[in-house]
């Protein structure tokens, strides 16, 4: 996408080069006064002589005839994002080009970018390029833009100031559903792109087959075997039309960064590309945020063309730096829900006292629902548990940690019996391990 300038503000402005002259004339006026009091003129004609260079120069750089700023409309978090400046002049010469860039900091750091423009090989005109990545979803407006050339000499330039009303949306990062692994595995999976019946699993009846050797005993039907005296087996098919609820928490632990992204969009991810899976296995899935207050609950989506909706839905998920309410969340997602559904929540803690409500919590949604309980592990634990002890602070700090984690354990721990599945892995593992367990429950038809 290009965004053209609106309303350019243009000014004339000394290079640094013309800067340190002005400031090596200062000496020069000092030698003067001492030597030829009498001679003071020249070092005021000397400095109105170097500033009527910088103006002669910044006019020999010529006169800007257009430039345009080249971002897409959208892209995804933590993926590189190629801009672009492109100018064109009328005349003169010059000796660089620079461009810059003011915007939100969600699309580049500390909210600027600049670019280095060089003279382009096929058209006129002068081009820079520059690339940022994303650090959290949202709407990433860009507010101002500079161009600024330089004159033949170095020692003047232009510059163009202009306003910009534009924006670039950030999604969540979806490169895990493109990816050639995990499209070859649903290619060859038995839920995979060809919409057939699975006979041999679940529990939905399809039809009666000759019992043969081999088969599993307990798919014997005994009172149709009676009727037809003979051995017969049930075929059923595999369940599908589950309800799978993504759940995250939006709170301050999950928006703690790591790896250079929030926690929670990490999750995102993860979660995306788990329900991409799910849908292509026939089953239903919604999303489900909440901070202090539920945030959002998106109806059931069973169908990959839809997909687009959770994508859109969890964009929308925002960045809270307070501690989740769970008892309020998750009882109002106990109120929507009107079947037996698989609850996978996404969150984290810090210790044992603020998890407390948080078990207690999953505790009453796993009387009715089937709970996944999703963490990543904390890599900076990890870290300071395994330093040398070298000091006493780092001694000190290595218990520190690795008390937590072992709290943490406890945690854990008690979460598993009370029946809740858990689990906790790198972020970059929580994705995979993830669609794993889920092909792994739904087998188990622990859902319906």
């Amino acid at each position: 996408m290009i965004f053209a300038p609106l309303g350019p503000l243009l000014v004339i402005a000394p290079t640094e080069r013309a800067v340190w002259a002005i400031a090596g004339l200062a000496p020069v006026a000092l030698v003067i006064a001492a030597t030829a009091p009498g001679a003071w003129v020249i070092a005021p004609v000397l400095g109105a002589a170097l500033i009527a260079l910088v103006v002669i120069d910044a006019l020999l750089s010529g006169r800007n005839a257009g430039w345009d700023i080249h971002a897409p409309a959208d892209t995804e978090i933590g993926q590189p994002v190629l801009l672009a400046v492109t100018a064109r002049f009328a005349g003169g010469r010059r000796k660089a080009v620079q461009a810059a860039l003011a915007c939100d900091p969600r699309l580049a750091e500390a909210g600027r970018v600049t670019f280095t423009l060089s003279p382009e090989v096929d058209t006129p005109g002068w081009r820079g390029e520059a690339h940022v990545t994303p650090v959290r979803r949202g709407t990433a407006a860009i507010t101002r833009a500079w161009l600024r050339w330089e004159g033949p000499l170095g020692l003047g330039a232009r510059q163009v100031k202009v306003m910009q009303d534009k924006a670039v949306r950030i999604w969540p990062d979806l490169s895990p559903v493109r990816s050639k692994d995990l499209q070859t595995f649903l290619r060859n999976a038995q839920t995979g792109l060809i919409a057939r019946r699975i006979r041999g699993e679940g529990t939905q009846f399809e039809a009666l087959s000759e019992y043969e050797a081999g088969m599993d005993r307990r798919r014997i039907d005994w009172k149709a075997s009676a009727r037809h005296n003979h051995l017969y087996a049930r075929e059923n098919e595999s369940e599908r039309n589950n309800q799978i609820v993504f759940a995250f928490d939006c709170g301050q632990a999950m928006c703690e960064p790591v790896d250079g992204l929030p926690r929670i969009d990490r999750a995102v991810s993860a979660a995306l590309t788990c329900a991409y899976v799910a849908l292509k296995g026939g089953d239903k899935c919604a999303l489900f945020g909440f901070a202090q207050t539920p945030q959002l609950m998106t109806p059931f989506i069973g169908d990959t063309r839809a997909f687009h909706r959770l994508q859109s839905a969890a964009a929308g998920l925002d960045y809270t730096a307070a501690e989740p309410n769970f008892t309020l969340a998750l009882a109002t997602l106990t109120t929507k829900l009107k079947r037996r559904s698989l609850v996978v929540v996404f969150s984290d803690f810090t210790d044992p006292t603020a998890a407390e409500i948080m078990v207690e919590s999953l505790g009453r949604l796993a009387n009715k629902h089937l709970v996944l309980f999703v963490t990543m592990a904390d890599a900076e634990l990890e870290e300071l548990i395994a330093a040398p002890p070298g000091d006493i602070a780092t001694l000190a700090r290595s218990v520190t940690a690795d008390t937590l984690a072992q709290q943490r354990k406890l945690v854990l721990q008690r979460l598993r019996r009370m029946g809740i599945d858990v689990i906790e892995a790198p972020w970059d593992a929580i994705g995979p391990q993830l669609i794993d367990r889920y092909f792994l429950i739904k087998n188990s038809e622990m859902i319906g």
